[in-house]
Order: C-alpha cells, then structure tokens, then sequence
C-alpha cells in the first residue's frame, strides 16, 4: 500500500486543507438552501452520485484506479457506508431545523466520542489528560445543546435538529474507528470510492418515501454540491499526503469562521453565546487530545530510534 504522506510541504498542506474546508462549508450552505425543497435521503443521493466521477478521475490521474477497486473486506466496506450515510443523512438534517454555525460547532465533537469508541470498542488505553479533554469536550456539547431542549413546538424543531447533528457525531465517530481497521487491508482509494458508491445506493432507497422532482435550475445546483463535495473529499486526502495529520487538524477549525460568514450573509444568522462558548470548550478538549498524541508520537518516535541503535 503506498504511503500516504509523500512529501513534507506544510504551506501546500495547509492550503489545501483550508479550500476543502471552505468547500464543504459552502456545500453544507447549498444543502441547507435546498432542503426547503427537497428531503435529505434525495440530497444525500445527490451529494454522494455526483462525488464518484471526481473520485474516478482523481484516482486515474493519481495511477490509483486499479486499487480503488480493490477489496480484500466488502462487506466492512458496506458497514462503513452505512454509518458513513446515516451519519451524512443526520447532518442534512439538522441542517434544515439548525443555524448553519450550530451544526459546524456540534459537529466538533465527534473526535471526542471517537476517543471514548477507541477505548470501549478497540481496547485503546486512556490517561487522565485525555480523561478530561472527553470531560472538557462533552461539557461543551452540553452547554451547546441544552438551550435547544425545550417544550414549545419551534424548541421542539430545533431539538430535534440538535440531536440529529448529536447522533451524526456519533455516528462519524464509529466510522472514524472503522476506518482504522479497513486501512489495514484496503488501499484509502477503494475505501472513498466505495463510500459513495454505498451512499449513493443507499440514500437512493429513500426514493420510496417520496422525493421531489427538481427543476433544472435545482438541478444544476444538486448537482454543483455532490461535484462540490467530491472535490472538498480529494483536497482533504491530498492535504494528507503533503502534511501530518497532527499539524492539520488544528485548521478544523476555521470551517466554523467560514460557517460564520456564511451563515451571517446567506441566511441572516448568527451564533448565540452558549454555541461560541460550548464550541470553545469542545475545541479546547480537541486540542488537548491533538497535543497529547503529538507527544505519545514523539515518545514512540524516540523509543524506537533507541531501539534501533541498541548493539
């Protein structure tokens, strides 16, 4: 399997991975925008359908289409696109009943519920600094979400929309922890590849529960967002391969600057205190955890180099 990480050029990196974010930033506005129209399974189909040629001509131009073909765990392929999908279906849902910055900040949690699932499910060790970054970070969740957990019915709406994004989160968190395993045996190509194509067929059995036949000015448009997202999908990987992931992920974070502006210009909305508040809390914890295992990289990195050296 090639090695992800080819080059060490940080500027570059750094680029790519802030347009990626832009972009799906901009495309979770044009999700937003259509959902008054059309249901989430149609625009998931839409978003995953219109991502496969991107993926496919990546993969020609990157010398990879043969080994994004390839599988050695198919139907670990089809758990990670049904996660993946539900996960992707939640988060146009909320979408439609949140503010654009709400759901980027709820969305900031998923490292956090990945960390927990890597100690119940994978059996990974967790100390007492990344103990409270979880703390740290599910007491900002909390703070964001507990204005939203009302009675009346618009509080109702948007509940509903909170624990959408809470479940996506989760649900991301589970695919981040099978990812980990299908990259021991798949090439990261087939593993994207295969995601849309899941989703795709997937999303498109919501077709039953009614979809809305779009103009061709709608359209146009679904189809910009799965083109849109399909590149967003290839910058970040091709950020990857040109910097480590644990000088990247701080950058994260910008997309919620992003969903700022254009939620401000787009949609007139603005996020309240307890979202910047619970937000910071939860990047805080995030940043904990990106620190703690650059330092447990270091240390591993230094034990083996005197390891290699023993006589």
């Amino acid at each position: 399997m090639a090695k992800l990480l080819t080059s060490h050029r940080p500027m570059l990196a750094v680029g790519l991975k802030l347009t990626a974010l832009m972009l799906f930033t901009s495309m979770s506005a044009l999700v937003k925008a259509l959902s008054e129209d059309f249901p989430s399974g149609e625009l998931v189909f839409f978003r995953s359908l219109f991502a496969i040629p991107v993926i496919i001509a990546w993969l020609i131009w990157r010398g990879e289409l043969a080994q994004g073909f390839v599988v050695q765990k198919p139907m670990g392929h089809f758990w990670r696109g049904l996660m993946g999908t539900s996960a992707m279906g939640l988060t146009f849902t909320g979408l439609s009943l949140l503010p654009l910055p709400e759901v980027t900040a709820i969305g900031y949690a998923t490292p956090i519920f990945t960390l927990i699932l890597a100690a119940v499910m994978l059996g990974e060790r967790i100390r007492m600094i990344r103990i409270g970054a979880v703390v740290l970070g599910l007491l900002g969740v909390l703070i964001m979400i507990w204005p939203r957990l009302g009675s009346t019915q618009m509080e109702m709406t948007a509940t509903i929309g909170a624990l959408c994004v809470l479940c996506a989160t989760m649900a991301r968190a589970f695919v981040q922890i099978h990812i980990r395993q299908l990259v021991k045996v798949d090439h990261p190509a087939a593993i994207a590849f295969y995601f849309s194509v899941t989703a795709t067929l997937l999303s498109a059995l919501t077709a039953f529960w009614g979809w809305t036949m779009p103009t061709l000015n709608q359209a146009l448009i679904l189809i910009t967002m799965g083109l849109v997202g399909g590149v967003a999908q290839i910058l970040v990987t091709s950020a990857y391969r040109f910097g480590q992931a644990s000088m990247l992920a701080p950058y994260d974070y910008t997309s919620m600057l992003f969903a700022i502006v254009i939620g401000y210009v787009w949609f007139d909305e603005l996020p309240t205190i307890a979202i910047l508040i619970g937000a910071a809390l939860v990047i805080a914890g995030n940043i904990v955890v990106i620190w703690r295992e650059h330092q447990l990289g270091l240390e591993r990195s230094k034990a083996q180099s005197l390891s290699d050296h023993k006589p």
